[in-house]
């Protein structure tokens, strides 16, 4: 590893190709998956601006569990669209109970945070968003797609 021109992503896609930027169906400027996210700060500070982040609806497409001591983490893959339009694949990387985990079904769409001035593929579920405040985005995202 000494000497050598390898980054942590190309480990990562090494020890876990379940991981790797192909299979999240993510594009090359995604940065990556971060090993965990408790002991980088980077990683904290992207979770905490994402909980404050903007909302949006994600429909699960796939999930990856990769660890966790007591409630699983798992890396979890959405097809996210905006109120402005915008669709984009979006990861999160939550941790979940098991009975959670045991209910995650492709297809069921989740009210997600996103970071509008970042784009950078990460969201968040949005477990504290208002019902009403979802139901009028699915609203309004629907009426953009009749028409």
């Amino acid at each position: 590893m000494f000497g050598s021109k390898r980054t942590l992503a190309d480990v990562v896609a090494q020890l876990r190709p379940d991981l790797s930027r192909e299979s999240l169906g993510v594009g090359p400027d995604f940065p990556g998956i971060a090993p965990n996210p408790y002991l980088s700060g980077a990683a904290r500070k992207r979770t905490a601006e994402l909980r404050a982040g903007v909302l949006a609806l994600g429909t699960l497409v796939d999930w990856r569990e990769v660890g966790g001591e007591g409630r699983p983490r798992v890396v979890l893959m959405f097809d996210v669209e905006t109120a402005g339009g915008i669709a984009f694949r979006g990861i999160a990387d939550e941790s979940l109970t098991i009975t959670a985990l045991t209910r995650l079904a492709p297809g069921q769409v989740f009210p997600v945070r996103y970071r509008p001035a970042v784009m950078d593929h990460y969201v968040a579920l949005a477990q504290d968003a208002d019902p009403t405040q979802v139901q009028r985005l699915a609203d309004d995202i629907e009426s953009r797609k009749r028409t």
